[in-house]
This record gives structure tokens, C-alpha cells and sequence, in this order.
């Protein structure tokens, strides 16, 4: 028995994880009191001896000492303000009306919104919640499909998962090892990867089953000229000229990939608002107006959120800033946003920063149980058992992903994405990087298949952050006055089905297709270590002295 239990600690010690995780105990004290009972059973079968777990004060105070962490409460923080400052509503309004005629266009103003607040808020449940409470009644009230636009909404928050500032790529980077910034340029791509492929099933809906993704009628569209028009044509040369002086700004340069489109973006919308500003004063002063109603109002909407994407990541692409500083630098751009609304009070501070200690000590405390376990499970040889039964798989490098991506798959329906990273990456990290796998595509491959975990039943979160403010019972529609059916909960379960295969897609895309990450590697100095000569003056040489 003792021999049995010497060879195969590793497996037991892991399975005995999983068992206290099914039997629902706190996720931290489960770790951590696994790698203390089978570090004390270590000890009496002889595996290593007490002071091998001297190591785990360091361990802790290296996880305490970790300024990379540091991004997360700024990134929480930023994100929580910006949410409760009313940009989410405002963005939905002005999109909703900009797409609204188009058959399943509050359904691209949701995916197009929800991509905006991903790359400023970071935060799942505040751009779910917020879609779920402003766009969900209107998609109601003219005749959206029910699991569509359940699923929609909870799909588009969950890009924040992806989408840069996310926090689960600086958990990534962290347990790989990786710079956030290369995680975050990484990351980029399929980013937008993903909301273009929700965007694209919208279109096939609507395509297919008009009645399912309607347009919305013309009384319900606002911003319109004093003629009736809409106005979108001075909108569309506005958003070419723009586009076309970004990159003029730009077209010399060489910067690449994600860096490239940030800089881009933020001349154009230095352009846009610098026109949309001077045609204000013009209008002012002399009565004449070069924009539409519309066109003002897309512009003085969506340029300050654009304007912090590139506080926060345009500063982490070019080098300015590390990603903890850019957290802070965008923590402070949120709270002078909300103080321009005029929406911050000490009662919005407190709130955020409640939730940002809670979910900040959440992190920490379970960084801190996985440094134990995994201390432990080291000492126990398993980083060994992981690799052998990782490296004896068939087809290589191929045979890895496909089994690492459907084991994390399976994983997500009973663990969280920071539960995922903080188990799981480290085990697995190891056997990528000796097989030869560039660590940064590998991190956003995981990071698109962990986003699975908000979306499939039973313990999806996006659902029942969706659940918690859509409709339990029939109401009275304010605008309407007729009575509107309330969603179930199975309808918010089928509405999600797609979005997961849409999602599954995208893995498969990100590992076909390395170059929508591997174009991080374009933007770091290239310096061949071979080149680089180290004089050291022999320690008996004086100083040479100048007698001119």
C-alpha cells in the first residue's frame, strides 16, 4: 500500500482536488489544504523532508509582491466606475439608433457596444448586466426572438473576457510567465475576431428568419434633421475622412498588427472630435452646420470611451506604460469620465470599490491556495506525471492542443476562468513550452476556450447574470402599453447553444491561423543576442587619464 501510494501521489493528490471542488468547498482553502495534507503525508512517506516546506512563505510573499497583480483592482476599479458613470446606456441609445433600421441591428449595436465595453471596462458582469437591464426591453418590445437576443447580449459581455484590458490575460501572463503587453497585443485580434463572428451570425438570422432579428420601425428613430432625414451621409464622410487621416498619420511608420489599428484609431478619433468640436462653435456662432444631429452624436458618444481604450492600451502597445500603469492611468480617466457626466458621488466610489477589494482579495486568495498546492505537487513529482501523460499523446504538438482545448472545455462547465488559470495553466505551461509552443498563442488559445465557461450550463455566469435582470414574469412595455411574455430560463440556455459553437469556432480559427497572435512579435525590437558585445575592463587597468 505504501509503495502504491509512493508512485502514484501525483494523480491521487490531483484527483483528491477535483473531489473536494465537486463537494463545493471554496476553491482557495480546497488548494491550499490539499498541498498541507498530502504535503504532511509527503513528509511521513519520506518523498522530501520538512524544510522543503520552508519554501512556502516565499512562495506567498512572492504572490503579495507580484506588481503585475497590481493591474487587476485598477483594471476592476476602472471598469465599475465606467459602468455605473451611465456610458454603457449611452453607447446602447446612440448605436441602437445608428443600426436600428437594419433587419437585426439592435443586435449588431449590442455586439458592437459590448466589444467598446470590453476594451474599457474589462469587467463580465457589469457589460452583461448593463446590456441585459438597457437593451433587452427594446429588443422585447419590437419582436426579437427571445434566445437570440438572450444570447447576444450574454455573448457580447463575455468579450471582455478577450478583448484587452481583460483580466484573465494578466492572470495568464502571469502563470505563463509572459508580458501583459504581449498578451494583451496578442489578444487583440481574435478579439475583434470573435465579435465579427457574432456580428456575422446576426446577419445570418436575420438573413434567414427576418421575423426572429426585425428592424426597428420609423418612429422609433430619433436624431433625425429638421427635414425628417437621418443625416447619415455627413456620419459616413465623417468616418472616411477620419479614417483616411489616421492613416496618412500612420501609413510611415513602422508600427504593426495590434499597435498599428490602436494609433490609427486614436488619430481618426482626434480628428473626428476636433471637427465635431469646431462645427459646434461654428454652428454657435454663425448658425451654419456641417454635421447631422446623428453624426454630433456619435462622435461626442463614442470618443470618450475610445479616447480611454487608448489611454490604457495604446500606452501598453508603444512601451509608455506597463500594464499596470496603464491601469491606473485608465482608473483615473474613469473617474474623470463619470466627473464630466456628473454622475460621481462618494455613494459610486464606495460601491466600486467595495467590489474591487472583494474581487481583488478573491484573486489573491486563490493565487495564494494554488502556490501551496502547487509546491507541494512539485515536491510529490508531479509536474512530471503531467508531462509524461501531456508528451505520450499522439500527434505531437496537434494531439496537444486538440486534448488541452477539450479538457479545458469540459473543465468550464464546472470551474471559472480564474479557477481554470490558476489550477490548470501551471500544470500545462511546462509541456507547451518543451514541445516547442510559443507560449503567448497558447495563453490566447486557452483565454478564447476558458470564455466557453460563462456561457454553457449549469454554471455559466453570463446566464445568470442575464437571469437576474431579464424579465421572471409578463409586464406592461412603458412605450407600448401591451403586455410583453417574460424569458425563461431555458430559453436563456438555447440562446447561448450557438454562441459556444461560435466561440469553439474561434479556438479552432486561433490554432489554424497562428499569425492573429504571432503578430505581437512584430512589434518588439529586433536585437540578434549574437551581436551584442560586453567590454569589461581588466580589474588591474588604472583609469585612463587625460594629461591634454
Amino acid at each position: 500500500m505504501t509503495a502504491f501510494l509512493i508512485e502514484n501521489m501525483a494523480p491521487i493528490m490531483f484527483g483528491a482536488l477535483v473531489v473536494f471542488l465537486l463537494l463545493g468547498y471554496p476553491v482557495a482553502f480546497s488548494l491550499a489544504a490539499n498541498g498541507l495534507l498530502f504535503g504532511l503525508i509527503g513528509i511521513e512517506l519520506g518523498l522530501f523532508g520538512p524544510n522543503f516546506l520552508q519554501a512556502m512563505p516565499e512562495r506567498v510573499l512572492g504572490v503579495m509582491s507580484n506588481e503585475t497583480l497590481l493591474a487587476v483592482p485598477f483594471f476592476t476599479f476602472m471598469g465599475l466606475i465606467l459602468e455605473r458613470s451611465g456610458m454603457a446606456e449611452d453607447l446602447l441609445d446612440t448605436i441602437g439608433q445608428l443600426f436600428g433600421r437594419i433587419r437585426g441591428g439592435l443586435g449588431y449595436a449590442v455586439v458592437f457596444v459590448g466589444a467598446l465595453l470590453a476594451a474599457t471596462t474589462g469587467v463580465v458582469a457589469a457589460s452583461v448586466i448593463s446590456m441585459g437591464l438597457i437593451s433587452l426591453p427594446i429588443m422585447l418590445r419590437y419582436g426579437y426572438d427571445r434566445r437570440v437576443a438572450s444570447g447576444v447580449i450574454a455573448a457580447s459581455g463575455t468579450l471582455a473576457q478577450i478583448v484587452p484590458p481583460s483580466l484573465v490575460l494578466i492572470i495568464m501572463a502571469d502563470q505563463l510567465g509572459r508580458s501583459v503587453g504581449d498578451m494583451y497585443e496578442g489578444a487583440f485580434l481574435p478579439g475583434l475576431m470573435l465579435a465579427g463572428l457574432y456580428a456575422g451570425y446576426m446577419f445570418l438570422v436575420s438573413t434567414l428568419f427576418p421575423k426572429a432579428a426585425p428592424g426597428l420601425p420609423p418612429e422609433a428613430i430619433g436624431f433625425r434633421e429638421e427635414s425628417g432625414r437621418r443625416g447619415m451621409t455627413s456620419l459616413a464622410i465623417l468616418t472616411l475622412a477620419s479614417a483616411a487621416f489616421g492613416y496618412a498619420v500612420m501609413r510611415g511608420s513602422k508600427t504593426s498588427g495590434a499597435d498599428f489599428a490602436v494609433l490609427t484609431m486614436f488619430f481618426a478619433m482626434l480628428f473626428a472630435f476636433a471637427f465635431a468640436i469646431l462645427d459646434t462653435i461654428v454652428a454657435r456662432l454663425f448658425g451654419l452646420r456641417v454635421l447631422s444631429k446623428i453624426a454630433r452624436q456619435v462622435v461626442f458618444v463614442m470618443v470618450p470611451p475610445l479616447a480611454l481604450i487608448f489611454l490604457v492600451l495604446g500606452t501598453i502597445f508603444i512601451g509608455v506604460a506597463t500594464p499596470t500603469e496603464g491601469g491606473a492611468m485608465g482608473a483615473v480617466g474613469a473617474v474623470i469620465l463619470a466627473l464630466v457626466k456628473r454622475r460621481l458621488d462618494l455613494g459610486l466610489v464606495r460601491q466600486a470599490v467595495h467590489a474591487t477589494a472583494k474581487l481583488s482579495a478573491f484573486a489573491i486568495f486563490i493565487l495564494i491556495g494554488a502556490r501551496v498546492f502547487s509546491l507541494t505537487f512539485y515536491g510529490v513529482n508531479g509536474h512530471l506525471w503531467v508531462e509524461h501523460l501531456l508528451t505520450s499523446l499522439p500527434g505531437g504538438e496537434v494531439g496537444f492542443l486538440i486534448f488541452v482545448n477539450l479538457l479545458v472545455f469540459v473543465l468550464a462547465f464546472f470551474l471559472d476562468y480564474f479557477e481554470l488559470a490558476f489550477i490548470i495553466i501551471p500544470l500545462l505551461a511546462p509541456v507547451a513550452d518543451k514541445l516547442g509552443i510559443d507560449l503567448v498563442w497558447f495563453g490566447v488559445i486557452l483565454a478564447v476556450n476558458m470564455q466557453t465557461s460563462f456561457m454553457h450550463p449549469p454554471f455559466g455566469f453570463a446566464l445568470f447574470f442575464l437571469r437576474s435582470v431579464a424579465p421572471k414574469f409578463s409586464y406592461k412595455d412603458r412605450v407600448t402599453g401591451l403586455e410583453t411574455a417574460p424569458i425563461t430560463t431555458g430559453q436563456i440556455y438555447w440562446g447561448a447553444v450557438p454562441f459556444v459553437i461560435i466561440q469553439l469556432i474561434g479556438v479552432a480559427l486561433v490554432i489554424l491561423f497562428p499569425q492573429l497572435v504571432m503578430h505581437y512579435k512584430g512589434s518588439a525590437p529586433a536585437v540578434d543576442p549574437k551581436t551584442i558585445e560586453i567590454q569589461i575592463a581588466p580589474p588591474d587597468s588604472p583609469p585612463a587619464l587625460d594629461l591634454r
